[in-house]
C-alpha cells in the first residue's frame, strides 16, 4: 500500500468524525432537554435514601414533583422539618407546620402474655408464615409474628424484635412506610411522634376470647371511651381507638384500662 493511499484513508476517517461530531452537536442542541434550575437545587437538598416514603419513585421523583409545585415542600418524611425549610427558602413558599411521624407496632403480644397453637416450622418470614393456621403459631391471629420482615426492609435500622415483637425506635425511625407495606397483618401505622398515647393491641375479637390467647390484648370494654373527658376514644369492633387529634395526653384512659393495654 502506498504513503498516499494511507494518507486518503486517514483523511476520510477523519473527515467522517469531523463530519460526525458537528452532526451530533447540532443534534444535542436542537434536542436538548431544558433543565429546571430549581428542580436541581431541591434534588440535592433531599437525603438521598430513595426510600419511596414520599409517594415518587426516589428522591429524583419528589423533586421534580416539588419544583412543578406537585408536591409539597415538606413532603420528605426523611428529611423533615430541616429539608422542608431549606426547600422552602430554593421557591419562595413557606414550608408550612411538620409534624414528625413514627412508626407504631399494635402489638403487645409478647411470647411471656400470649400463647402458642404450635411449633412452627420453616422460614422466619412473616409473609411465608400467613400460609400456615392463623397465620403463624400465635393463638392471637392479629397478633405480630415476630419474624422481622419489618425489620428486614427497615432502611434505617429502627426496628427491632423484642420478645417476639416488633418495636420501633421513634428516634431513628423516618416514617418513610416501608414497614407498614411489609406487614402482611397491618400491625403498623404512622402516628405523630410526640403521641403519648397509644392503643397496643389489634385485636377484633370478643373480650372473652382475647382473654383466652392473650393477656395484654384490648377486651373492648368500652371504659377508656367512657372516661375520656375529650370524647377522643371510640370503641369499634371489641378494639378501642384513639383519635390523636382530639387527645389531650390527660392520662385518664391509660388509669382506667383494666387490662393496661393503652400506653
Amino acid at each position: 500500500m502506498s504513503i498516499v493511499s494511507v494518507l486518503i484513508a486517514t483523511a476520510v476517517v477523519g473527515g467522517t468524525g469531523a463530519i460526525i461530531g458537528i452532526l451530533l452537536g447540532i443534534a444535542g442542541e436542537k434536542f436538548a432537554v431544558e433543565v429546571d434550575e430549581k428542580e436541581i437545587a431541591v434534588r440535592a437538598c433531599l437525603p438521598g435514601n430513595n426510600c419511596g416514603g414520599c409517594g415518587f419513585p426516589g428522591c429524583d421523583g419528589l423533586a421534580a414533583a416539588i419544583a412543578k409545585r406537585e408536591a409539597p415542600v415538606n413532603g420528605c418524611p426523611v428529611g423533615g422539618e430541616a429539608c422542608a425549610k431549606a426547600i422552602s427558602e430554593i421557591l419562595g413558599v413557606d414550608a408550612g407546620e411538620s409534624v414528625k411521624m413514627t412508626a407504631y407496632v399494635k402489638c403487645a403480644g409478647t411470647c411471656e402474655k400470649t400463647k402458642d397453637n404450635y411449633d412452627y416450622i420453616g422460614p422466619k418470614d412473616c409473609r411465608f408464615a400467613m400460609n400456615h393456621p392463623g397465620g403463624g403459631a400465635k393463638a392471637c391471629i392479629y397478633g405480630c409474628t415476630g419474624f422481622g420482615s419489618c425489620r428486614n426492609v427497615c432502611p434505617f435500622d429502627a426496628i427491632d424484635i423484642i420478645d417476639g415483637v416488633a418495636v420501633v425506635d421513634p428516634d431513628k425511625c423516618k416514617a418513610c412506610g416501608k414497614c407498614i407495606a411489609e406487614c402482611p397483618k397491618h400491625l403498623i401505622e404512622l402516628m405523630p411522634a410526640e403521641a403519648v398515647c397509644h392503643v397496643k393491641c389489634s385485636s377484633k375479637d370478643k373480650g372473652v376470647e382475647v382473654k383466652k390467647v392473650c393477656q395484654a390484648g384490648c377486651i373492648g370494654c368500652g371504659l377508656c371511651a367512657r372516661n375520656c373527658p375529650s370524647n377522643a376514644i371510640t370503641v369499634e369492633d371489641n378494639l378501642a381507638y384513639i383519635d390523636q387529634e382530639k387527645c389531650t395526653h390527660c392520662g385518664v384512659c391509660k388509669e382506667k384500662c383494666p387490662v393496661k393495654i393503652i400506653l
